[in-house]
């Protein structure tokens, strides 16, 4: 039987690095999207050393760059003919602002932008692979977020340490409110999406940003604090499990106490992800959808 296919984002640490282990251990072929080729060697070298009989391939661009992210999928359209598991797990966490080389905020297209563009970009090849599923990546840090300003979601600006956290909630929110788009445009297509908060998870997310290492090693000896492994279980569940055949359009998340707040009002707008989806659109210069 051909192996199914599965692609992940930010596959070569952390959650990325334990999200493609779990596919691989299910029998599916993994591609890996990642930006550093020495990191891509070494996963690769890795997970088929830890999985019997892995197949693992490596797709190098990075996300926030909306030319590597069309010629990313450009690669995968030429070697796949479908495809079954799409995770949208790439993500970073800037304490500065940084602009993108398309000009927006860096971390809103590195987490939201360069998701957004592959894939749609590769919605072609999942409704080859359909019944299929796309898992977005998000964060309960979507809360530091809830008002919206669709317009200028994606401009670059100075921000401070709690500048920082509001940015990227406002990308985690957006990730949501992707998913919860897509799964309505998609609806009838067997293509299904879902995002997913991993909980507060020790990975190199902010490996960038002075003093992390410090506040992981601090929190790592709690119950605070999750593996990677631990937060990639719910990806994995969203992404194999047969309890969610067909189900499309949550959020689920396994951070503690977590599913005892109330959910943000941003999440109950169907017109706010309207709008989020036709301005992103806009902004990746997509024909309108």
């Amino acid at each position: 039987m051909e192996r199914r296919i599965a692609i992940v984002t930010g596959g070569t640490s952390g959650i990325g690095k334990e999200i493609a282990r779990g596919l691989a251990r299910a029998g599916m072929l993994v591609g890996i999207v990642c930006r550093n080729e020495l990191r891509a060697a070494a996963t690769v070298e890795e997970l088929t050393a830890d999985v019997p009989g892995a197949r693992v391939e490596t797709f190098i661009g990075d996300l926030s760059v909306q030319m590597d992210v069309r010629r990313v999928a450009a690669s995968l359209e030429e070697r796949f003919d479908r495809l079954d598991v799409l995770v949208d797990n790439a993500g970073v966490y800037l304490l500065r602002a940084k602009v993108s080389a398309d000009g927006y905020d860096r971390v809103i297209a590195t987490n939201h932008l360069g998701p957004f563009l592959l894939t749609n970009l590769l919605l072609g090849l999942l409704e080859k692979g359909a019944p299929s599923r796309v898992v977005v990546v998000a964060s309960e840090a979507h809360r530091f977020s809830d008002r919206l300003d669709v317009e200028r979601m994606a401009e670059p600006g100075s921000y401070g340490p709690a500048g920082a956290l509001r940015v990227y909630g406002r990308s985690k929110l957006l990730n949501i409110l992707f998913a919860q788009e897509l799964a309505r445009r998609m609806e009838g297509s067997g293509v299904t999406a879902n995002a997913v908060c991993p909980g507060f998870v020790a990975t190199s997310l902010g490996r960038d940003v002075r003093g992390t290492e410090r506040v992981m090693a601090l929190f790592s000896h709690t119950p605070v604090m999750r593996t990677p492994a631990q937060g990639a279980r719910m990806a994995l569940r969203l992404a194999l499990d047969e309890e969610f055949e067909g189900r499309s359009g949550g959020y689920y998340t396994s951070a503690p106490g977590a599913g005892m707040l109330p959910t943000v009002e941003a999440l109950k707008d169907p017109e706010l992800r309207r709008a989020v989806w036709d301005r992103s659109v806009r902004l990746v210069g997509l024909p309108a959808l």
